[in-house]
């Protein structure tokens, strides 16, 4: 026992286990540390998130996807609903899309070459119309296809001649390469894709509820015959599809248009679109009506 004493083998071994103890306490310490500030980051991710993405919209169907931004969408979305109310072929959508695209890049333009405004850079001067209401996407569009649909045999022309003999431009050839985008955007809009359109923007760009006036302007686009049915709840409107195409033609527009008015869910056929989290695009939603799209 002296010897054991002598050499200090007890205290060695207490000193020992009060450093284990310390490695102990400090391992404890810092994964505290490092949950705290995980959680920490979560959070303030997810509070940033909604803005980090900046604002724009996606159309994405099997042909391909294009990007584009809050005017683009609500206008292309608008030609699809012109044009569906008109009871046109997605040929007819395809050819107006390539024509907007090489005239405005898809924008509601206040002037242009000469006396050239809105979407298609139609002329008051060649009979298009007065310069207000060609800066109406609606009536610009509605004067468009009016035209496309004289023209004999326009289904059967190639794009470019087809657009051309609408628009009279300098150089008619120039429509034909925007086909691809046309078709992609004529799918999307058009309905033939389902939930093939999203668009998203920050909250500090979010507008005051005007859900009345969507519904209002989306039915001048759509047509009188679109049908508005009393929601259960005045929480929401509901507007009937008579069919999937059309159905989701409707919820593309009020997607396009939801920063404008203000509209902050969508709900069709089993899937979702939130304004909190459009970067997300369309969800699964299993109580989402067939029958109506839902608009709050």
């Amino acid at each position: 026992m002296a010897v054991w004493a002598k050499l200090g083998s007890g205290p060695r071994e207490g000193s020992g286990g009060e450093r284990r103890g310390r490695r102990r306490r400090w391992w404890i310490a810092a994964l505290a540390a490092a949950v705290a500030l995980a959680a920490g980051g979560w959070v303030l991710y997810t509070r940033a998130r909604p803005y980090l993405h900046g604002s724009g919209c996606e159309v994405r169907t099997a042909q391909g996807k294009m990007p584009l931004d809050l005017e683009q969408a609500a206008n292309g979305s608008t030609i699809a609903a012109v044009a569906a109310r008109k009871a046109l072929p997605e040929r007819a959508m395809v050819i107006a899309y390539a024509t907007a695209i090489q005239e405005s890049h898809m924008r509601n333009l206040a002037g242009g070459d000469r006396d050239s405004v809105g979407m298609f850079q139609q002329r008051p001067s060649q009979g298009w119309g007065s310069p207000d209401k060609l800066r109406d996407p609606v009536q610009s569009t509605s004067k468009f296809l009016d035209a496309l649909v004289k023209v004999k045999d326009y289904l059967d022309l190639d794009l470019h001649d087809a657009a051309q003999r609408v628009q009279r431009s300098a150089d008619g050839n120039a429509y034909a390469q925007h086909e691809g985008d046309a078709k992609v955007l004529a799918q999307a809009f058009g309905g033939r894709s389902p939930a093939a359109v999203r668009c998203w923007y920050p909250p500090n760009k979010r507008t005051a509820p005007r859900r009345a006036d969507a519904v209002r302007e989306m039915r001048r686009a759509f047509g009188s015959r679109l049908q508005v049915v009393a929601p259960a709840s005045p929480d929401y409107d509901a507007v009937k599809s008579p069919n999937d195409r059309t159905g989701w033609a409707v919820a593309s527009w009020a997607v396009a248009h939801a920063q404008s008015y203000g509209l902050t869910e969508v709900r069709f056929a089993g899937r979702h679109w939130r304004a909190g989290e459009g970067h997300d695009g369309w969800t699964h939603d299993p109580k989402a009506p067939a029958t109506t799209v839902i608009i709050r």
